[in-house]
């Protein structure tokens, strides 16, 4: 019925006959037929036809014609009814779309065929949330967590859950550190509670860090943030230095790694306890022993605890590794344990081949490392006392030094001290920047410990040194197995120094090392233990003829790790004996900005 009145309309006299004519072709009329409609000539209705290039147009030309031709038809009608209306109201909407279309094809965007597109993208951006874990991903985690557990990591585990203090004598390597890293990350993604770790440095403690990056790449997710936030329960791990100013703020479990060798321990303990001081946190503290001289061995024998109290509320704490190889709770409240590397392969941690350890350290060496024994270093040359100054949080001391770029130290110079075994393959080489002004500091940047290079890999590793930095200085022991790197290392450093000991070189070079402690000349990252063990292993004795005094570190039969003690030494003797504590007396420095 509509199509009729469209046609009366058309066909009317009211109406352009041309007009009428383009929009009966358009809607399908042959033209034999809009002639006879029109009562015009077949030939007339030709020629506009061509005139007008009606089979030029686009479809959308030809419905926006038929649309207006129905709407004007509709809008001039003198008795209009409902529907009249609503046909009114459907056309003019449709004019208006294909009014967008036109405009889209006309070099327009998607907000023009769609304007919800624009009114969507008027509203404030939210940025994704990161480390956002989804209650599947939480669910793997505690599998992948539950199922890299040893033996001896489980009773750590129970011990947290039973025990507010747990305190921690640990053998190297047996995965403590990595373990208290995938702990603290999961108690914060199961509990929401916040979570801080503490270390002698803050570049260790963020190892810890990477430790549990790691651990979240089981489950395909990219951890952000130096503060790992969880945003499904706005829990928080931290990790941090010693530097009591920044850590005393927050508050949550706290991990404190490496306490026997943190200087002015008894000072930040005060600070780690007052962050984790509520019930419902928990304190862990795990080390490596040093030496029975250091301040934490008191904290570690119950001895801190009596200082100030009666004598009939004082205690006796047995911390022999009988009573705590299984893990005890002391009279002070905590729950202590000794591990060492024979107790982890006996609950089933059997990663080391501990025979051939025994070969590749001392007794002495080996009892301490991996057996839980404490130094007496009252017969080391350097103490522990002495090299507690030099422990520095290299992040917050160093504003200068770039571990990470290209050129860590940009043009400043550096020396390169190396130091082989003399009977195994192991060799320490270290990168010591000295300093620029009179009585100024050293600072070891880079240190090395090769096992299972042979020469000319260990000197290639040397000449990558020298692209990084400006190499001033090379001093090389090339006694024995050292002349082979030295020879290498002279077609690229010709200047490279060679030492040749004797009892007198090896009196200079201690002599020098025991100036540049007692001034606290020196400064190395404080999560460098092994810098320090090295160093303490150090000792004076005398020659077989019982003649001379000579310094040793049981370099005979082992492989000693006091090599990078010796290299540090030979980096540093660049550094006349007879100076006055200028490194680069004859040698100036400028720096453009």
């Amino acid at each position: 019925m509509q199509n009729i009145k469209l046609l009366d309309h058309l066909i009317s006299d009211n109406t352009d006959p041309r007009k009428s004519a383009r929009s009966l072709y358009w809607a399908g009329y042959r033209v034999a037929r809009i002639a006879e409609l029109l009562n015009e000539n077949v030939n007339t209705i030709h020629s506009w036809k061509r005139r007008d290039r009606w089979d030029d147009s686009t479809p959308l030309e030809r419905v926006n014609g038929v649309l207006e031709a129905q709407l004007i038809h509709l809008v001039i009608k003198p008795n209009k009814e409902g529907k009249d209306f609503k046909e009114i109201d459907l056309l003019s909407r449709q004019l208006e779309r294909t009014a967008r279309i036109e405009k889209y094809k006309n070099g327009g965007n998607e907000t023009d065929l769609n304007p919800n597109i624009a009114n969507r993208n008027l509203a404030p951006k939210q940025k994704p949330k990161t480390n956002l874990l989804t209650d599947a991903q939480i669910e793997k985690l505690n599998e992948l967590f539950n199922e890299g557990l040893y033996e001896h990591q489980r009773i750590w585990y129970r011990a947290g859950i039973n025990h507010r203090i747990r305190n921690i004598n640990k053998s190297r390597q047996i995965g403590a550190t990595m373990y208290f890293s995938h702990e603290g990350a999961i108690d914060a993604v199961n509990t929401g509670r916040d979570q801080i770790y503490l270390s002698a440095s803050k570049a260790q403690a963020f190892q810890s860090r990477q430790y549990i990056v790691d651990f979240f790449h089981g489950i395909d997710m990219d951890l952000k943030g130096d503060v790992i936030h969880f945003p499904h329960n706005d829990a928080r791990i931290r990790f941090l230095g010693t530097n009591s100013k920044t850590a005393q703020s927050y508050h949550g479990n706290v991990y404190l790694d490496e306490y026997f060798w943190i200087g002015r321990f008894l000072e930040f303990r005060k600070v780690v306890s007052a962050m984790a001081s509520q019930k419902r946190w928990r304190q862990t503290y795990l080390s490596t022993p040093s030496s029975i001289t250091h301040e934490a061995y008191k904290f570690w024998t119950g001895q801190l605890f009596n200082k100030g109290r009666r004598k009939e509320e004082q205690i006796s704490i047995d911390v022999s590794h009988k009573a705590l190889k299984n893990g005890a709770v002391c009279a002070d409240g905590q729950w202590r344990q000794i591990v060492t590397i024979e107790d982890a392969e006996r609950l089933g941690f059997d990663l080391f081949d501990i025979n051939q350890l025994r070969l590749e350290y001392s007794p002495d060496e080996f009892s301490n490392l991996f057996l839980c024994q404490f130094i007496d270093d009252s017969a080391s040359v350097f103490p522990l006392s002495s090299l507690q100054p030099c422990m520095v949080d290299s992040w917050d001391v160093w504003n200068d030094y770039k571990p990470f770029a290209l050129r860590p130290l940009g043009d400043r110079p550096v020396w390169i001290g190396y130091d082989p075994s003399h009977t195994g393959d192991s060799a320490g080489c270290v990168v010591v920047a000295p300093p620029l002004v009179e009585g100024g500091k050293f600072r070891i940047i880079e240190k090395h410990q090769w096992t299972g290079m042979d020469f000319a890999a260990q000197a290639e590793a040397i000449r990558k040194m020298t692209e990084r930095y400006n190499v001033t200085y090379i001093g090389i022991d090339a006694t024995g197995l050292g002349e082979g790197v030295y020879q290498l290392v002279k077609q690229f450093y010709p200047a490279a120094v060679a030492f040749k000991y004797s009892i007198e070189i090896k009196q200079r070079l201690i002599l020098k090392m025991q100036d540049v402690l007692r001034r606290q000349r020196l400064e190395f990252d404080a999560g460098w233990t092994d810098l320090a063990q090295a160093f303490m292993a150090i000792r004076k004795t005398l020659t077989a003829s019982q003649r001379f005094v000579t310094y040793i570190a049981d370099r005979n039969d082992e492989i000693s790790h006091a090599d990078i003690a010796w290299a540090t030494m030979h980096a540093i003797y660049n550094e006349p004996l007879e100076s006055l504590g200028g490194a680069n007396i004859n040698s100036g420095f400028m720096g453009v900005f």
